[in-house]
């Protein structure tokens, strides 16, 4: 049974269409009109999945295991973004921070990629400003073996570790988390520009509006309390 805080936007959101999702660990029954993460469809033979929590990257060529590498993934301020995308770019010799190869994947609040680095102790830690690092020697088998177009999981919350509470969202903040609040308002009819996961203005005076109706403090601020009436977290 729906809690009576928040019957009024569960019935706004059913009637998009229903959806099952875990979010942060948390079975939640909710609907939204478009993914909160980009959903990439296979193309091609070979796939690739990150494991954060477990600093492995693995290649799979028609479903089979082929290739497992040790990266070093972002630290807990700047975070890896979990969800689904694809490699769209790939290039050579960025610089020494970067190694000698460059797979940049489509997260569409920042330049994002999988890369070498002249800092080969941070493999195998939360190390680097959200991309995804290699040895050099790996990301070279890598480079010339996975196409453009290649898909690109990268497992984990998006709200966080399991039992963490999620972060306070503002303007300035990129993310998932801040692409799942979109797409939540959004489907609740407040936000009407693109869920991309940047909190600029739109996403503000959404959050305000939201605020508003609900007779709080219209501060602008994504706080538990609106991931509590969202229905994302409990």
């Amino acid at each position: 049974m729906l809690r009576p805080k928040i019957h009024r936007l569960a019935v706004r959101i059913l009637k998009l269409g229903l959806a099952v999702c875990w979010i942060g660990g948390v079975q939640t029954e909710s609907a939204f009109a478009e993914p909160s993460l980009p959903i990439v469809a296979d193309e091609g033979e070979f796939a690739i999945e990150v494991y954060p929590d477990k600093h492995r990257l693995i290649v799979k060529r028609k479903g089979l295991i082929v290739k497992k590498y040790a990266v070093a993934v972002g630290n807990p301020s700047t975070p890896t973004p979990i969800g689904e995308y694809k490699v769209v770019y790939k290039g050579t010799n960025w610089g020494p921070a970067f190694g000698p190869r460059w797979l940049g994947l489509n997260v569409p609040w920042g330049i994002y990629g999988i890369h070498g680095t002249n800092k080969a102790y941070s493999i195998g830690q939360h190390a680097s400003h959200g991309c995804v690092r290699m040895n050099n020697a790996d990301v070279i088998r890598l480079y010339d073996m996975i196409p453009i177009g290649t898909k690109v999981t990268i497992h984990g919350h998006v709200l966080g570790e399991p039992q963490q509470n999620p972060r306070d969202l503002a303007e300035g903040d990129v993310g998932g988390d801040v692409q799942l609040i979109q797409s939540r308002l959004k489907s609740a009819g407040y936000f009407h520009g693109a869920c991309d996961g940047r909190f600029g203005p739109g996403t503000t005076a959404a959050v305000k509006r939201f605020q508003r109706e609900r007779q709080w403090r219209q501060d602008g601020v994504v706080s538990r309390k609106i991931y509590e009436e969202l229905g994302l977290w409990e």
